[in-house]
Order: structure tokens, then C-alpha cells, then sequence
């Protein structure tokens, strides 16, 4: 795996394929970290480099698309226009020297710019499948890559309903509508053992994404 910013020009020349990971500064509860998007696809990118010879991981967008956690403070959202303007033209930097650019995604929020353009190539990294946001899963994560970044003792139950059911109001009213304290699902009984097993799962799922 190679850091792009520790590179010189010369040593990227010819790239094969350059990873961009893509997260939010965003309020995750009571208990998680601004940058828990932004921290878990970094860990994502790195990860895949390292399996993936001729690999370069650049600087990560940390902005992203937020403004369903508007009314939580800490969250910092450049929305959804501005996030697809950034990534077409990154992306057009980034090929004339690189066979290929990927942007790795941790944010749902990001989905809408994502999909905005065909010249934007994207993975996801899933973390939905048990819960939404700051809950089990990402509590997890964060245990594992980040654990002194983790406010445990904070940590508490959200809104544990399905999506299909609080879309809605979310989409009206935002994140806050749903969840006071921003938490969708249960951190109880996250570990850092999960949260390697999770990360180790969403690595292997987007190298196969990837050819």
C-alpha cells in the first residue's frame, strides 16, 4: 500500500488505481467521534491497497453531504452539489496520471452526489446491515481502529426502528426528527473483536467489487 501524500511525482506515474475515501463530520450520538464516516473508509481504502499491488490511498474527503444531522452541532455538511463538483473534478486530476480513481464511501449521505455523474466511480463500505448509525456496528468499528476516540461510557439506545419506517419523518425533518440524542440502533454490547470482524468483511467485499 502506498500514502499518495508521502509520494513523489515521479513514483505515480503510471498508477494503476487510486482510492479516495469518502466520509462526513457529522454528530454520531452521545459516545462517537465527528470523523467516525471519514475513519472508517480510510481503514477501508488502506486495507484494500494493501491487497491490491500498484495501489495509491489519497487524503480523504472529510466533507461530505450532512445535512439530514443539520440540527446536531459538530456537523459540518458541504451538500450535495458541492460534494459532486469536488469529486468529478478530483477525479479528472487524478486520471491523467492513474489508470483508474475510485472513491471508497462510508456516508450514506453521500449516495446523491455519488450517483450524480457517470465520470464518478464508487464502493460502499455497508455497515448497515445491523444498524444505521451509531449504534452496534459503527460503535464497533470505532472500538477496533479508534477505541480511545470512543465515549462508552455515553453510549445509549436510539431509535431502533427500520429505515422504510422513519424515512419519512427523516427525510421531512432530519435525523433529529427520529433520534434526539442521533442514534439510530444500539450500541450495546459493541466490542472491538466485531468491529475487526465487520471491517475485515467490508474490505473483502469491496476488493471484489473491484475486480
Amino acid at each position: 500500500m502506498s500514502h499518495l501524500p508521502d509520494a513523489t511525482s515521479s513514483e505515480t506515474a503510471g498508477a494503476a488505481l487510486v482510492l479516495v475515501p469518502v466520509g462526513s463530520i457529522e454528530q454520531h450520538g452521545p459516545h462517537l467521534p465527528l470523523d467516525t464516516d471519514t475513519t472508517i473508509a480510510v481503514a477501508v481504502a488502506r486495507a484494500v491497497a494493501a491487497e491490491l499491488p500498484g495501489t495509491w490511498v489519497a487524503p480523504p474527503l472529510s466533507y461530505g453531504s450532512s445535512g439530514e444531522h443539520q440540527s446536531f452541532a459538530g456537523t459540518a455538511s458541504i451538500g450535495t452539489d458541492a460534494l459532486t463538483h469536488v469529486a468529478v473534478e478530483l477525479a479528472r486530476s487524478l486520471r491523467t496520471w492513474a489508470d483508474r480513481v475510485v472513491f471508497v464511501n462510508a456516508h450514506g449521505g453521500n449516495l446523491t452526489a455519488l450517483r450524480a455523474s457517470d465520470e464518478i466511480e464508487w464502493v460502499p463500505c455497508a455497515t448497515e446491515d445491523v444498524d444505521l448509525h451509531a449504534g452496534f456496528t459503527e460503535t464497533s468499528l470505532m472500538l477496533h481502529l479508534r477505541p480511545a476516540s470512543v465515549r462508552l461510557d455515553r453510549a445509549e439506545v436510539g431509535n431502533t426502528r427500520p429505515l422504510r419506517e422513519i424515512l419519512p419523518a427523516m427525510m421531512a425533518g432530519g435525523v433529529g426528527a427520529v433520534s434526539p440524542n442521533g442514534v439510530l440502533g444500539d450500541p450495546a454490547g459493541a466490542s472491538a473483536a466485531e468491529g475487526e470482524r465487520v471491517l475485515e468483511a467490508m474490505v473483502a467485499d469491496v476488493v471484489g467489487r473491484l475486480g
